[in-house]
């Protein structure tokens, strides 16, 4: 096997635009695009995409010097194959400039300025790949032809080896280890990427998700944005999204889309979720029944403490918040309430009617968003249960809900601050 020799590195925005040469020197137009096979750990160009006539490559074979002055060929015009695009190859202009790519360490969304080339020498012939895109400013000075501005600017790159086209030629790239570190974002973080990806990014992006952790930063979003990003995705996806999220807040997504498109998503549905989802969606959004979820632990009253610990490793993974367990009859009326802190502290056959708070505190589910706030404001509740005319539990509202709807955005933080704090004064 020949050797490798390594004959210079330049920039995609240096070779765009300039001329391209036969062996006898005549010109057969400017560059216009480049052509990659994305293969192995970084993509081989493979064509050139010129002037004269865009819809024919000149095979990168033909090349025999690439360099920033001007594209060399070994023969001349009249012996060129030309060449057709690849299904298997993209455009590095069209598809991966001006492209998105998460950087994990910061936590945002960077822009491919410009692309880093390396030109090595084997077997006689020069072959050009792509080892890495250019994130920085300077890279972006240098694509206008403002490099002199820049040269105090430090040059920006991540590595070819670390990106990989997210959706075949629609140039949107990630990390190739987004998939595993991903995983260790909070889902406000990746709710906040996806909020600065393009519309069309966001849909590419989502699909590389699994399906908890896209529902997961799904509901960290605003409800229009929610609403716009499951009106993009295939109707099978974003059903099974919204069957991972918890109810209140999928009703609260169908509830702002077109009658005909929810009705879609909800027969998509598994029927037991789609059945939970419409009960919802029946409540006016101002009330305690448009608030409410039917995501939490309702216990019959016989249980000792011991099967109730045994329960709940069953029936937690699917409720929304476990701080409080209620306790019901056979006809699912509320008879009680204990916290998880009560439970775990409490000796193991003591019976949970023996230790529940039966002096509720209770909303109606047609009582307004106000009256459900102040109910937990007064009493410094994490949640309140939502009963009926007949004292039957229906639901419950976390705190977050209430705050969310009621409290200026900008007041939210220190409200939770000093609502926390409060709590830990009255504890010590």
């Amino acid at each position: 096997m020949s050797m490798q020799k390594k004959v210079n590195e330049l920039y995609f925005s240096q070779l765009q635009g300039k001329k391209i040469y036969d062996s006898e020197g005549k010109t057969l137009g400017k560059v216009r695009d480049l052509v990659v096979l994305w293969e192995g750990e970084v993509p081989r160009v493979t064509g050139i995409c010129h002037t004269n006539d865009i819809h024919k490559l000149i095979p990168a074979t033909e090349v025999s010097n690439w360099n920033a002055v001007g594209i060399q060929l070994l023969h001349a015009i009249g012996q060129i194959q030309v060449t057709d695009l690849n299904p298997a190859e993209l455009y590095v202009g069209k598809w991966l400039l001006d492209k998105q790519i998460i950087d994990l360490k910061g936590t945002k969304l960077v822009r491919v300025n410009d692309i880093l080339l390396s030109c090595v020498e084997q077997g006689g012939r020069q072959n050009l790949s792509l080892i890495a895109a250019d994130i920085g400013i300077r890279g972006l000075f240098r694509r206008i032809g403002l490099d002199f501005l820049a040269g105090r600017l430090d040059n920006r790159y991540i590595a070819w080896q670390s990106i990989t086209p997210l959706e075949t030629k629609t140039g949107n790239l990630k990390l190739n280890k987004d998939k595993s570190e991903l995983h260790q974002l909070h889902p406000a973080d990746i709710a906040d990427l996806v909020e600065e990806m393009d519309y069309h990014s966001r849909a590419a992006f989502f699909k590389s998700l699994d399906n908890e952790q896209a529902a997961e930063a799904l509901a960290e979003m605003e409800l229009d944005t929610q609403v716009e990003l499951i009106s993009q995705l295939e109707g099978g996806h974003a059903s099974d999204l919204l069957e991972e999220m918890p109810p209140d807040e999928a009703a609260d997504i169908l509830g702002e889309m077109p009658t005909e498109k929810s009705t879609e998503l909800l027969r998509l549905m598994e029927t037991d979720d789609a059945e939970e989802v419409k009960g919802l969606m029946k409540y006016e959004d101002d009330t305690a029944g448009g608030l409410m979820t039917t995501e939490y632990i309702a216990l019959p009253v016989s249980l000792t403490v011991e099967q109730t610990i045994n329960r709940l490793r069953e029936l937690a993974p699917a409720a929304e918040t476990i701080y409080y367990l209620y306790v019901v009859d056979d006809a699912k009326k509320l008879l009680g309430v204990l916290s998880l802190r009560e439970l775990i502290i409490a000796q193991p056959q003591t019976a949970l009617g023996q230790m529940m708070h039966s002096k509720l505190i209770t909303v109606h589910y047609n009582d307004s968003q106000r009256k459900v706030a102040e109910a937990i404001r007064k009493y410094s509740l994490l949640a309140i249960p939502v009963t009926d005319e007949q004292g039957a539990l229906m639901g419950i509202i976390t705190v977050d809900d209430v705050l969310d709807l009621l409290m200026p955005e900008r007041t939210l933080a220190n409200a939770m601050t000093i609502y926390l704090n409060k709590r830990a004064v009255r504890r010590g």
